[in-house]
């Protein structure tokens, strides 16, 4: 239930104008989002990486409705890629880019442009892109964009949400050599005839689609913050005899530092999704949504007069 009233709140302009003005940013805002600009990600980036994680760092912004906009977005990537060589960052960090903040749905050709140029800036940094998925009406867009990409820039990561009913399909279509894969349980609204709605239908289907990487020559990037999931991956590791440096954990940043530095001195790589920009709304609500625990935080930052 609070799920969905989550999910619901983070398309509401109302709701996006109370927590926006809301002494909210000095609390959760903070716990969960880099700060608003370059040097807020670069900070957090090399605290990550003093303590041996990777990091994949998101400019949010998903609502892009104008070339303007999408431009602006592409520069700040390319802005963002050129200050993470400078510091020494890559190839510890990568970026992570959602294709709508690019133009998506206002040219999909522009959007391809667009990640074109951040995948050839990411290659000469020394590090990689990975690409962000999206509600369910972008996918196909999404996958067809990405196998374009990966004609000149093999290394793009794709990302799999596994709540969506056709996923299976797409994750044996992307085991493949070489292949870098983030599987997610996923945070957007879906209608029941895409996507499984129950919790445990969701962790089901995670499970199906990671043995299903697991298994096959491409690099699973398991991205979950569920302890039971978290101790099937080693176990599945163990099964298909991965070394270490055959498959990541991704976690968010903010959530589950201990986990993250237990995984990290037990051998595993460690990749931090950090983002930042002043557009933290709809992420936000989708945190929440993945973990109502953090309603209460939210609610003690709503009422705080400091």
């Amino acid at each position: 239930m609070l799920r969905s009233v989550f999910l619901a709140a983070a398309g509401s302009s109302r709701m996006e104008r109370l927590i926006s003005s809301a002494p909210v940013s000095k609390g959760i805002v903070r716990r969960f989002v880099a700060g608003d600009g370059i040097d807020d990600a670069l900070r957090a980036s090399r605290e990550l990486a003093d303590d041996g994680l990777a990091i994949s760092l998101d400019y949010l912004g998903e609502d892009t409705l104008t070339a303007e906009q999408a431009t602006a977005t592409r520069d700040q990537y390319l802005t963002l890629l050129a200050r993470l060589k400078d510091a020494g960052l890559t190839p510890a960090a990568e970026v992570s880019v959602k294709l709508s903040a690019l133009g998506q749905k206002v040219d999909d050709r522009m959007a391809y442009g667009y990640a074109q140029e951040i995948c050839a800036a990411a290659a000469a940094a020394g590090t990689t892109v990975t690409l962000d998925a999206e509600d369910h009406t972008t996918t196909d867009s999404t996958l067809e964009i990405l196998a374009e990409l990966r004609k000149d820039h093999p290394a793009t990561g794709a990302v799999l949400q596994a709540y969506l009913r056709r996923t299976e399909g797409d994750c044996r279509e992307l085991a493949t050599a070489g292949s870098r894969v983030r599987l997610c349980k996923g945070a957007y609204a879906e209608p029941e005839s895409v996507a499984y709605q129950s919790a445990l239908d969701v962790d089901k289907a995670y499970v199906r689609c990671l043995n299903i990487l697991m298994s096959g020559a491409g690099y699973p990037m398991i991205a979950t913050h569920d302890p039971r999931l978290i101790a099937i991956a080693e176990d599945r590791a163990r099964w298909f005899d991965r070394s270490a440096d055959e498959f990541e954990f991704q976690m968010l940043y903010g959530t589950r530092p201990e986990e993250q530095a237990r995984l990290a001195a037990a051998g595993h790589t460690v990749r931090v999704y950090v983002p930042y920009g002043d557009q933290w709304y709809g992420y936000l609500m989708r945190r929440l949504a993945e973990r109502p625990a953090n309603v209460a935080f939210l609610g003690r930052a709503l009422t705080s007069k400091k």
